[in-house]
């Protein structure tokens, strides 16, 4: 009786492992079918407002950046200078980033007549809003001035809103905080 058990128990195990097999070569071969499509991300130069360049690279899951240095161990920088400075009343209607035609026409006069490799373009706000609403809409603008410069064969490296965070001066009068609206363009040689 107990050679029957035996036999038994020992045709259980085996049915057992060949299904469990049959399950794993199952899902194995469903992982390998699956297909997982994602992003591919290229390193490029990232440069600061200071002119000094910077090797970015994202894998999605973690980011980094690492000053480019020659090979003598300096950092490799461009001469940068504020070369423009747009006063918002001038582009835009008050809390809006659209141009005004005459605007328009200025920035594409300024890009054309410009000898720079490339630009940065950074917008700035007064403090009458939130902070937050002053962030945004000092980025839009300066998208906006960015997306004028592109379409006159700028080369736009960076673009920024500062909000009402780096003010030239003080935002107690209303004369001060119509210099504190601006948009800055950003040589880089």
């Amino acid at each position: 009786m107990s050679k029957i058990l035996s036999n038994t128990l020992r045709a259980a195990v085996a049915g057992a492992l060949a299904a469990g097999l049959a399950v794993a070569s199952t899902s194995a071969a469903q992982a390998q079918q699956r297909t997982v499509t994602g992003e591919r991300y290229v390193p490029t130069i990232w440069i600061d407002p200071d002119g000094c360049e910077h090797w970015v690279m994202d894998d999605g899951a973690e980011g980094y950046m690492t000053p480019h240095t020659n090979r003598q161990g300096i950092p490799v920088c461009h001469p940068v200078n504020v070369c423009g400075v747009m006063n918002s009343d001038q582009l835009f209607a008050t809390d809006s980033y659209r141009i005004s035609a005459s605007g328009r026409n200025a920035l594409k006069d300024f890009f054309n007549k410009s000898s720079a490799r490339a630009y940065i373009i950074a917008g700035h706000t007064d403090s009458r809003a939130s902070d937050a609403y002053n962030m945004r809409l000092s980025y839009n603008r300066a998208n906006a001035v960015a997306k004028v410069a592109s379409s006159a064969g700028a080369n736009i490296i960076d673009v920024r809103g500062y909000g009402e965070r780096m003010p030239k001066v003080p935002n107690t009068s209303a004369a001060n905080m119509q210099k504190n609206r601006r948009v800055e363009i950003i040589c880089v040689k």
